[in-house]
């Protein structure tokens, strides 16, 4: 066991460059653990098997004629509760690992914090990435700022194909489609720059489909966001239409205003197709017929308990108005 450690040691400790591995995130930092957990448990099987490799092969060579020769060996008790437990011991390690870290860090699971989350509205094109402040009414291409110690609540969508949203040292990646709207909320415990890319093959730009995902201080933060509401850009529908054109070379680009509801207006036109945007329209029209039917219950009460209801018309005249009144 300690030779197995050892060499975990000395492995892992080349970890980091791997952005992965080396975490600067709250979510990050567990599924890295879980990472390396996981590979500390597997060595546990692969490294006896290269050791035995080295030793059968030296210790039974046809030249040691001082190895032991047993042709009639076909059992051993020790070996099979050895090749049956440990198995059975990581496999129940693993499982247990993976089922509690898979609820624990469930993209959709909010980050408990005592600091109000930053919201980002995420929109995937060809080949280009829009993030949208809902709170702050601005906006920014291929370029991701929040502060540092406080969650950023995204909700992420894609004006074409399925892509994949991943900043490896932060932590999940989650998938992002079109007519669909998933959930990611992820932390960065250290101010500094971190990679984010597109990791789901979308055509011809996606190796070019990436950008910066800065965490910085909090009055850093606000300082952008002040910077960014005095850009000359805005971010309406003919912006947007522009915008999400095929392309790998958009400029980072900020936006002092958004259009109202562009998130969910890119969601929705994608609705058609699967009888969306019929079924919203529909749920709309219920809802209008509940409360309406709601309205005239209230009305017929209210008439039975105080009587007529007194009524003004536009031009200021007073009267009175019965539910017999058509």
């Amino acid at each position: 066991m300690g030779v197995v450690l050892l060499l975990a040691t000395v492995l892992l400790s080349s970890c980091s460059n791997m952005v992965v591995l080396d975490s600067k995130g709250s979510i990050g930092s567990e599924e890295a653990f879980l990472i390396k957990i996981a590979f500390i448990l597997m060595l546990i099987v692969v490294l006896p098997v290269f050791v035995m490799v080295i030793w059968f092969s030296v210790r039974y060579r046809a030249s040691n004629k001082k190895a032991t020769y047993k042709p009639n060996w076909a059992h051993s008790h020790k070996i099979e509760l050895v090749v049956w437990l440990v198995p059975i011991a990581i496999v129940a390690a693993l499982s247990y690992l993976t089922w509690v870290k898979t609820h624990q860090l469930d993209p959709y699971k909010p980050i408990v914090s005592d600091v109000k989350p930053v919201r980002v509205e995420v929109i995937s094109t060809d080949w280009n990435w829009l993030f949208i402040y809902p709170d702050y009414n601005i906006a920014v291409v291929n370029h991701l700022v929040f502060p540092a110690n406080t969650p950023v609540n995204f909700r992420l969508t894609s004006a074409s194909v399925m892509t994949s949203f991943f900043i490896p040292q932060l932590g999940s990646q989650i998938y992002v489609m079109a007519g669909m709207r998933t959930k990611l909320h992820l932390q960065a415990d250290h101010e500094g720059t971190y990679l984010g890319q597109n990791i789901e093959y979308s055509g011809t730009g996606y190796a070019t489909m990436h950008f910066d995902a800065v965490a910085t201080s909090k009055e850093e933060f606000e300082d952008w966001v002040e910077k960014a509401k005095q850009s000359p850009d805005v971010l309406n529908m003919a912006t947007y239409e522009k915008f999400a054109q095929p392309n790998t070379d958009y400029p980072v680009t900020t936006y002092s205003s958004v259009a109202p509801k562009l998130f969910d207006h890119v969601m929705m036109q994608f609705m058609g197709w699967m009888g969306g945007t019929d079924h919203a329209m529909k749920m709309t029209d219920d809802m209008n017929d509940t409360h309406h039917m709601h309205g005239m219950q209230d009305s017929t009460q209210m008439q039975e308990e105080h009587g007529p209801m007194i009524m003004q018309s536009d031009s200021g005249h007073v009267h009175t108005k019965t539910m017999e009144d058509k």
